[in-house]
């Protein structure tokens, strides 16, 4: 049956329709994707993935912050209640959604968040007999998306949603705590980055490695930055991270510590951390990233 002349305006406008214009005039790219990883909790691991990308949308960037852990602690501190959602990363790594579908945005300009649900806590043992158990996440984002970054926030363990993560990474930034154990496990999470750059994922290297929760008050904090320098070298971000009470009590408010308090000594490590990491990026992809006017 020919279409009749309304119905071919829409078929038309309907071909006419590009992922700019569908995205509210921003267009389809590689996305770079970096992943904060480390195995040992408690190292400011959360703090970094939702300060840095909130940093990072800051000065221009789009960006997708998303939340594997099962703790969901990057989602809450956004916000977003977890009792509320209809689907989440777990739908992603299964397939029963697509990750533009289960992306949120954010009362942050430009950022938007893939929540974490508690279903997470049993993806572990349901992937272990799934087919390309290591690939549902490349799978799902292999492909040009409407951001600039993807963060992980990887869950506090070696596990298959830390695996899923750094197949599909371009790059690992790893927090390290300034305390007496900052290397210990260390070696094991720089073995197993190099294990899956073997096997799964040719292109992945670390970033850079970010000292957090440094007291200038503290001999140890000095001792162990120094020593932590001294074995990475240049690798060690410049940026240290400080303990600061005002970080802390940012996600208490379902808020990012810059949006918190952006005076605070916290929020400011963060804005120059992000600025540092696209200074890198820029060195590392041989001068074709653009840093943002705040830089």
């Amino acid at each position: 049956m020919p279409f009749t002349q309304h119905e071919q305006q829409q078929s038309n406008s309907a071909q006419n329709i590009t992922p700019k214009t569908r995205f509210g005039g921003e267009a389809m790219k590689e996305p770079r994707i970096l992943a904060i990883a480390n195995q040992k909790g408690g190292v400011g691991k959360t703090t970094t993935a939702v300060n840095l990308s909130t940093a990072l949308a800051a000065v221009g960037k789009k960006v997708l912050l998303i939340d594997l852990d099962p703790q969901g602690n990057a989602t809450t501190g956004f916000g977003i209640r977890r009792s509320s959602l209809r689907v989440s990363t777990y739908d992603v790594l299964f397939g029963e959604a697509d990750i533009l579908d289960v992306a949120q945005e954010t009362n942050i300009p430009r950022l938007s968040v893939a929540p974490s649900s508690v279903h997470l806590s049993g993806a572990e043992i349901e992937l272990v007999t799934e087919e390309r158990r290591e690939f549902r996440l490349k799978e799902a984002l292999d492909r040009p998306l409407p951001y600039d970054y993807i963060i992980f926030d990887c869950p506090p363990s070696l596990n298959l949603l830390t695996l899923n993560a750094l197949v599909c990474t371009h790059s690992v930034v790893v927090p390290l705590q300034c305390e007496f154990f900052a290397l210990e496990g260390l070696s094991h999470l720089t073995k197993t980055i190099e294990r899956v750059r073997k096997a799964y994922n040719p292109e992945l290297n670390i970033h850079g490695v970010l000292l957090t929760m440094f007291d200038k008050r503290n001999n140890l904090s000095g001792m162990v930055a120094n020593d932590v320098r001294e074995y990475f070298g240049d690798t060690v971000y410049k940026t240290v991270i400080p303990r600061n009470v005002r970080v802390s009590e940012a996600p208490s408010h379902g808020l990012p510590a810059i949006v918190y308090d952006m005076n605070c000594p916290g929020a400011k490590a963060y804005i120059h951390l992000a600025r540092e990491i696209l200074k890198r990026e820029k060195t590392m992809m041989g001068g074709s990233e653009t840093i943002g006017a705040a830089a």
